[in-house]
């Protein structure tokens, strides 16, 4: 059973209250399909569980065969420097099959952050180190594919349908429940 090798802090891209009793971090890339259609479950989890519940998002770009991704979770990484990675992070997976630096400086401007600031960044790879630490605590992980979910800390192997991952974290509450 893998298990989350690097954890949560400050540092990450966080949804939810610190002291949720679920803690649900993905590892993905924002130009797989997959991850694509986990964006919409994840969602629904969200809002399933409400503050019982600590989304945390880390990028693992498969830039081998996603072209784009890289930049993408750079341009999300930009984005975060202005507090607006949300706001980035929702809008490439809202657009995800028109996903092209053209996309990226639009969704710039959409949030009100600076294109040419983004353009630079993005020349300059001025975040593709925060984007390659998190790719390789996925490694670490054992992360080897996206979407890739931990849920407190414990890989989920199963199936990322909306019941699966309800199935698991409900499991892992009766479990907190039953120990306290």
């Amino acid at each position: 059973m893998a298990t989350l090798k690097v954890p949560v802090t400050t540092n990450d891209h966080i949804q939810g209250p610190e002291d949720a009793a679920v803690t649900l971090v993905e590892y993905g890339d924002y130009e797989c399909p997959h991850c694509g259609h986990a964006y919409h479950i994840v969602k629904q989890v969200q809002k399933h569980y409400g503050s019982d519940l600590r989304f945390v998002f880390r990028n693992f770009p498969l830039a081998e065969i996603h072209p784009h991704a890289e930049a993408a979770a750079e341009a999300a990484e930009f984005a975060n420097a202005s507090g607006k990675f949300w706001e980035m992070h929702d809008g490439i997976y809202q657009n995800q099959q028109r996903l092209n630096s053209s996309l990226l400086f639009k969704l710039a401007a959409d949030i009100d952050i600076s294109v040419e600031g983004l353009r630079k960044s993005l020349e300059d790879h001025e975040f593709a180190s925060k984007v390659r630490q998190d790719f390789l605590g996925g490694v670490r992980s054992g992360v080897n594919g996206t979407p890739a979910f931990f849920i407190n800390g414990i890989r989920h192997d199963a199936p990322y349908d909306f019941e699966n991952l309800r199935s698991a974290i409900d499991a892992r509450l009766a479990r907190l429940k039953a120990a306290s």
